[in-house]
């Protein structure tokens, strides 16, 4: 994606024109992948890497709150460990919103980006989207990982995938709900790319990032 120059291009390129590294506290490929495809479009030059840390909230956080703590967890680590400018942090969860207007959501997942210079934190949502209440309650009753359980329930009722390893990994269960549309790396990228509103426009956001040059 390349953005168009002048403008507010102009101010993306000031705002962050420092970053040289950027550090995903995450291994997973999709994770990394969307961190780097947020990333490409506006410091193209930025090396972006992985590192294993804990979130610091339960394998199958629930509430906005803890899908937050979740994601900014993760970013502050990342970036604890050194050697550059901005750290990400991701984390999925589950929200239960219930009725809503004339129908009901019910339990959906919903995906927490979180960026970070060491000072500042940012964060941006995904979409939500709604699991088959079958694996959905089970996830909101018993906190076991839904993923697992979708992977379980995907088998049963599709049958065995041909790909290796959990879901997560790979597509994730949105790309599975999607039939390949929305794989899970894009579905992460829209709430990477939300949570750098600030970054972009500091002069915008008046208790944005400290270290960004305001026009």
């Amino acid at each position: 994606l390349e953005l168009p120059r002048g403008g507010c291009h102009a101010v993306t390129a000031r705002a962050l024109a420092h970053v040289r590294r950027v550090r995903v506290g995450s291994l997973n490929a999709p994770k990394l992948e969307a961190a780097r495809g947020a990333l490409r479009a506006y410091v193209p030059g930025a090396r972006v890497e992985g590192a294993s840390v804990d979130s610091g909230v339960a394998d199958q956080p629930v509430g906005f709150d803890e899908i937050a703590r979740g994601a900014t967890t993760r970013a502050d680590r990342a970036y604890e460990l050194g050697g550059c400018e901005l750290a990400v942090g991701y984390e999925d969860g589950l929200v239960d919103l219930g009725p809503v207007g004339a129908g009901s959501l019910g339990v959906v997942n919903i995906g927490c980006a979180a960026v970070t210079d060491g000072s500042t934190t940012s964060l941006g949502l995904s979409s939500a989207f709604a699991y088959p209440p079958t694996c959905a309650d089970r996830a909101l009753r018993d906190r076991e990982p839904i993923g697992d359980l979708f992977d379980a329930f995907w088998s049963e009722r599709r049958g065995a995938s041909s790909a290796p390893g959990p879901s997560a990994m790979q597509e994730g269960n949105i790309g599975r709900l999607s039939l390949g549309v929305l794989p899970r790396s894009e579905y992460a990228r829209h709430a990477i790319v939300c949570a750098l509103f600030e970054w972009l426009h500091p002069d915008l956001y008046p208790s944005g990032p400290a270290g960004c040059e305001r026009p």
